[in-house]
């Protein structure tokens, strides 16, 4: 597969500075440990600190790992954080009817948002393979 862009490192430190809570660990497809770094305040900051320097192999990873295409990731993603409880970044992916549910349920009573956390990555991926755009 050739090599495409589909996370960037400035999202990443973006995000790694609310990391101690898992967010870079989510954006670049780590929910495992982006939950233990949520429960763990960053695995006791010292996990935090190390992924500053981890950032640019999480990234590569990440762009081998993913699929491009029109739905954008970083938008996608900065959507998920700041106003996902509204469900912003269902409705950019075309989600119309989870995105209503989400915006009366404040993202389905935030289990949803945790969901998505888990799996937006995913979501996003299987996006930009259909063919129907």
């Amino acid at each position: 597969m050739a090599y495409s862009d589909t996370h960037s490192k400035a999202i990443g430190y973006l995000l790694w500075i609310f990391g101690f809570m898992g967010a870079h660990r989510f954006y670049y497809g780590k929910p495992i440990t982006g939950t233990l770094w949520f429960f763990t305040l960053g695995f006791f900051f010292i996990g935090w600190i190390v992924d500053f320097f981890l950032i640019p192999s999480m990234d590569r990873s990440a762009d081998r790992r993913f699929r491009t295409g029109p739905i954008n990731f970083n938008l996608t993603w900065i959507l998920l954080t700041f106003l996902g409880i509204f469900g912003a970044h269902r409705l950019y992916m075309g989600k119309w009817v989870t995105a209503i549910i989400y915006f009366f349920t404040v993202g389905l009573f935030g289990v949803g948002i945790l969901y998505d956390y888990w799996t937006l990555n995913e979501q996003i991926s299987v996006k930009n393979m259909q063919r129907d755009w």
